[in-house]
């Protein structure tokens, strides 16, 4: 279990994660929960990350006071699949095999674990699919992530994030999961289940 806390404001990210298959495959389950001036809302999702680090699927739902939506989003053959419950559409964004959703560090880490950026040296820009909150509108954007320091023993790594007119530095975990976000959340829980003993 990950708990981050928004900076500076109210707001929380909460996400059970199941590590597995392969080193960079995942599932989580987890919810955004943000107060906001312009109009609370919370949004709750669903996502598998294939062995390799790409995109499995991934379903989304937010709400605010007026309006519910959904989305789902899945990748298959180099193609995207984006059905917002009206209709279907597929598109390639560009080759891209990467995710991010606006307000979640669980989803800044994605390009991070897949690329190792948290273990060795990488400078790279990719194409990312983001999706905003909360009105699950879906864009091609380009971000670049560069290892300035790998993670050793306990210290953590730091990887520069880059989009747009964006830049900062965010401290990652042995697992390649996002300490701190500057000017967005940092984590404050992360409760590790015990291995079941073997019989």
């Amino acid at each position: 279990m990950l708990t981050w806390q928004a900076d500076g404001r109210p707001g929380l990210e909460g996400t059970r994660v199941h590590f597995g298959p392969g080193p960079a495959g995942f599932r989580a389950l987890g919810r955004i929960v943000r107060p906001d001036p312009e109009g609370d809302f919370t949004a709750s999702y669903s996502l598998v990350v294939r062995e390799d680090g790409t995109l499995g699927r991934l379903s989304l739902s937010s709400a605010t006071t007026g309006s519910e939506k959904h989305l789902t989003i899945s990748r298959t053959e180099g193609f995207w699949l984006l059905d917002d419950g009206s209709g279907s559409a597929r598109q390639d964004f560009d080759g891209a095999v990467d995710v991010d959703l606006a307000f979640s560090p669980l989803f800044t880490a994605l390009p991070i674990r897949r690329l190792g950026a948290h273990r060795e040296a990488v400078d790279v820009e990719v194409p990312v699919v983001f999706v905003s909150l909360p009105d699950l509108e879906v864009t091609l954007t380009r971000q670049r992530y560069r290892t300035v320091r790998p993670g050793e023993g306990d210290s953590p790594a730091v990887v520069e994030f880059s989009r747009a007119d964006l830049r900062v530095e965010l401290e990652v975990d042995a697992d390649g999961f996002v300490l701190t976000v500057p000017g967005l959340a940092a984590l404050v829980s992360n409760e590790r289940a015990e291995p079941a003993p073997q019989s």
